[in-house]
């Protein structure tokens, strides 16, 4: 799992978490099968949001994103953003990646969020391994660890 941060503002009204699968595995990896989890705190106003991939190298027609809240809120989050893939997604073979997907979320109030403490944010602005963000195959933890 890679993750950058496409938004460096950490208290306006949007996340936009950059990320991409990279299989380090020795066989191809069905893609409709595999979830990705970018955890973050609501921090008050709406609690309802939009999520949108503004980008995906694979085609955003090909990925899903939803936002869910945790039953059980840990320190620095109390919700996730869940990306996801169809079946046009295909199989990403070993040693490749799926390459940049481009997501963004927001509260429906459009009000602002303080991501300086979620856990899944970082402060880089290039791809690099994470492992606060988990991806799962199958609905199994595959990499990363929950908060």
């Amino acid at each position: 799992m890679q993750y950058k941060n496409n938004d460096t503002a950490p208290g306006d009204n949007q996340i936009k978490p950059g990320l991409q699968v990279v299989n380090t595995g020795t066989a191809p990896l069905d893609l409709s099968k595999v979830t990705l989890r970018y955890y973050f705190t609501g921090d008050g106003g709406a609690n309802t949001y939009s999520a949108w991939c503004d980008y995906a190298q694979l085609g955003c027609a090909n990925v899903t994103q939803k936002v869910v809240a945790m039953s059980t809120p840990k320190a620095g989050a109390d919700h996730y953003l869940e990306i996801g893939f169809t079946t046009g997604a295909g199989t990403l073979a070993a040693g490749k990646s799926t390459g940049d997907i481009q997501n963004r979320l927001n509260k429906t109030d459009w009000s602002n969020f303080n991501e300086s403490d979620d856990y899944s944010r970082a402060t880089n602005t290039a791809y690099a391994d994470t492992t606060k963000v988990t991806a799962y195959v199958n609905g199994t933890l595959a990499v990363g660890t929950e908060p």
